[in-house]
């Protein structure tokens, strides 16, 4: 079914789906900005936004982003932020939880418009597993963000909205659910609304179990040159862990015009990680030449903590306001583990050692922002924002006597890496819709400083420039069901911290990892052009889109013995990337509907610089199906299907996977409800990379055993009348 919202007056033919100028506020306001409620306007002014229901993922469409409310999705019943935007097109979540968005994992996540430490580098999987989905209200994707985003991430801003306070009374939801092998998810939410004070939390806590297994046949040229010498990898992981998640939220809105909204949540992770990894070499035909066994007991700690305070002050002129934001998030990870070695050829005495991971990440940031419509048609953002990032890499080895027990420290695996980066921003964009066009731009002027010091190394680097940010979106609107849009920016991708390190990761001692300090940013022009159409039973949004990037980051993996590869990073000279990107959702009768996107996208990369041959292409089609059939009124059941397609890499490139969820859920009562998730049905989810240089050919695999089966009740209690249609808040 499809919904139009209307005007308490009639539209003019050129003034639909001016996606975006509905509330001009909404793409004016700052990073974590709550603007722009009906109230804003007169309702007279308001252009008419479109709202497709009755399938899985309520979509709007406005100049700047799509907006996903991801409610109806039976994943989020007991699953997490991860679980969440795999059910997003044009988003991929892979086996560690890490995102991409059409196929490129630079990614910018945002939590209510604000960057958190812990989302951020090659731990933000984990943290996203860690956030309930039930506190997720929607998904904001901006392939094209406006000028009041951080330019970070080249393929764009990914922004979760969670849920806040609207109604008077209280109000709230209870979930708990069981899965196999010991799983379960609990989690509690509730909000509380007396007259101009607004209040909220969030309480869950998740039991995970996960099995992996990493696997690696590497093959290199022999001492000898007569022949390949082989080695075989296998590691077999269990993970058990506990996280737990609560959050409060305030919202004050004092008679002069001023709101104060206060928001504070802490979460964490604790948990047992054992592994048994083997390691054989051959040499024909001479046969085996070493056969190992390595075994690992570790304990995993993590905590993270988030607290913003925001004033809005509203001025003079109707919805003119400026507003304040202070923010700070914290992230701590401490991973001891205690390693015995077994060595069966050539023989020796066994080995034990230990190794303690630390990391410390700290974000600081303060922004603010003015908002200054000029009429219903044209508004005015002006902005500064300032974030300070501190980050912290430790490794601590130790030979440990067998016959005593005592540790010796090893220099050679001990080492300190430390990053600060500091960025001041200005910003500017202005909007304005004149019959049936309408159009934002943008400018964002950003000076950077970054100081890498490898600790227990001589000398630090040192680096600062300054770089403009442009963007552009125009909409033209060629009927009331048909809009035409394009839009272009310059992005930036900075170096991950622990891209920087230069320090080798030695958790997996056959598969090394190490950054390199002096990796340059990647610098990205993005174009697009789109084509979106909504009748009363169908809509479908169509958009070619092509990327330029200059300096990319990448992976570049060698061998340093027969048995042991090391990946590091490096910058690819150039890559671009392309693609024509369909979504299309509607319904089938009363009973049936379903959401299809598909990316039929094209990456060529220039990689000889980096010691590879000429131009590499590729073509491949990213795809998700999802089907929701009621068969009756109290029963839902919905399949999804996702296929992520291979990628290219500069020495070989990373194989397909595709996962199969399926959900069900009975209506026992108006508050009440049964919930069945399945989750990678048929263990779909396994990570391929392939490698082949003239001095190395590697096929590194890791399967994660993702089926995840849930069941369990969800319980709401107190008020539950929805909001209207047409009031979002808008978190930028």
């Amino acid at each position: 079914m499809v919904s139009r919202q209307q005007k308490t007056s009639p539209p003019t033919p050129a003034r639909p789906r001016a996606a975006g100028c509905a509330l001009l506020l909404c793409s004016l306001t700052s990073p974590g900005l709550v603007a722009a409620q009906s109230a804003a306007a007169p309702a007279a002014d308001l252009v008419p936004e479109v709202l497709v229901t009755g399938r899985k993922l309520d979509v709007e469409t406005r100049i700047d982003r799509k907006i996903y409310s991801v409610g109806a999705d039976l994943q989020s019943t007991f699953g997490s932020a991860a679980d969440v935007l795999s059910a997003i097109p044009s988003v991929e979540v892979d086996t560690e939880g890490m995102v991409a968005l059409r196929g490129d994992t630079n990614v910018l996540i945002l939590l209510d418009g604000r960057p958190l430490a812990q989302l951020s580098g090659p731990l933000a999987g984990e943290s996203l597993q860690q956030l309930a989905a039930q506190d997720i209200e929607r998904i904001e994707v901006m392939t094209n963000p406006p000028a009041q985003y951080k330019v970070d991430g080249a393929a764009g801003v990914i922004n979760i909205i969670t849920k806040k306070s609207h109604r008077a009374g209280l109000a709230g939801q209870l979930n708990a659910g069981v899965g196999n092998d010991g799983r379960y998810a609990l989690a509690s939410s509730g909000t509380y609304g007396l007259g101009a004070l607004n209040l909220g939390g969030v309480l869950s806590l998740r039991h995970d179990e996960r099995t992996r297994q990493v696997v690696s046949d590497v093959a290199v040229p022999g001492a000898s040159g007569e022949g390949d010498v082989f080695s075989y990898n296998d590691l077999n992981e269990h993970v058990a862990r506990e996280m737990p998640w609560a959050k409060f939220t305030a919202d004050y809105a004092a008679g002069t015009g001023q709101t104060v909204s206060l928001s504070v949540a802490r979460g964490g992770l604790t948990g047992q990680r054992f592994f048994t990894a083997s390691a054989l070499s051959t040499e024909p035909p001479v046969g085996p030449i070493s056969d190992s066994v390595r075994n690992s007991v570790g304990h995993e700690a993590s905590m993270n903590s988030d607290q913003r305070l925001q004033v809005e002050q509203k001025l003079d002129h109707p919805d003119e306001h400026v507003t304040i934001t202070l923010h700070h998030s914290v992230f701590h990870e401490r991973e001891p583990y205690q390693y015995s070695n077994d060595y069966l050829l050539p023989p020796a005495s066994p080995s034990f050692d230990d190794l303690t991971l630390t990391e410390s990440q700290e974000s600081s940031e303060v922004s603010a922002d003015y908002v200054r419509p000029f009429s219903s048609t044209q508004s005015l953002g002006l902005g500064y924002d300032y974030q300070q990032d501190e980050d912290t890499y430790g490794n601590q080895g130790a030979n440990i006597d067998p016959m005593t027990g005592q540790p010796t420290p090893d220099p050679a695996i001990s080492n300190t890496f430390e990053y600060l980066q500091q960025v001041n921003a200005l910003y500017g964009s202005y909007q304005l819709q004149s019959g049936a066009w309408s159009w934002m731009t943008g400018l964002r002027a950003e000076q950077t400083h970054l100081d890498v010091r490898p600790l227990t190394t001589a000398g630090s680097i040192d680096r600062s420039y300054f770089r403009l940010y442009p963007n552009l979106h125009l909409n033209f609107a060629l009927s009331d069901r048909a809009t035409l849009a394009f839009s272009a920016s310059r992005r930036i991708t900075r170096p991950d911290p622990s891209s920087l390190d230069p320090y080798v990761d030695r958790q997996d001692i056959q598969n090394l990892r190490s950054g390199d300090p002096f990796l340059r940013p990647q610098d990205t022009q993005s174009y697009e052009l789109g084509y979106d159409v909504t009748t009363p039973h169908l809509s479908y949004d169509l958009t070619g889109y092509y990327r330029r990037n200059r300096d990319a980051i990448t992976d570049l993996t060698q061998a340093l013995s027969s048995d042991v590869v090391l990946t590091t990073k490096a910058n690819l000279p150039k890559s671009d990337s392309g693609g024509l990107e369909l979504t299309s959702n509607g319904q089938l009768g009363t009973k049936l509907s379903y959401a299809l996107s598909g990316n039929l996208f094209y990456s060529q990369i220039d990689a000889s610089a980096l010691g590879t041959p000429g131009l590499r292409s590729s073509v491949g089609l990213n795809a998700k199906a999802s089907i929701d059939y009621r068969p009756t009124t109290a029963d839902t059941v919905q399949i999804a299907v996702t296929r992520s397609d291979k990628r290219l890499t500069p020495q070989g490139y990373i194989d397909a996977t595709d996962q199969v969820n399926l959900g069900y859920r009975h209506q026992l009562r108006a508050n009440l409800m049964a919930v069945a998730t399945v989750t990678d049905l048929f263990n779909g989810q396994v990570y391929r990379r392939h490698v082949s240089t003239p001095d190395l050919s590697d096929l590194y695999q890791r399967r994660l055993v993702g089926r995840f089966v849930y069941v369990g009740f969800v319980f709401r209690f107190g008020s539950q009348k929805k909001r209207p249609a047409n009031e979002f808040e808008y978190a930028q």
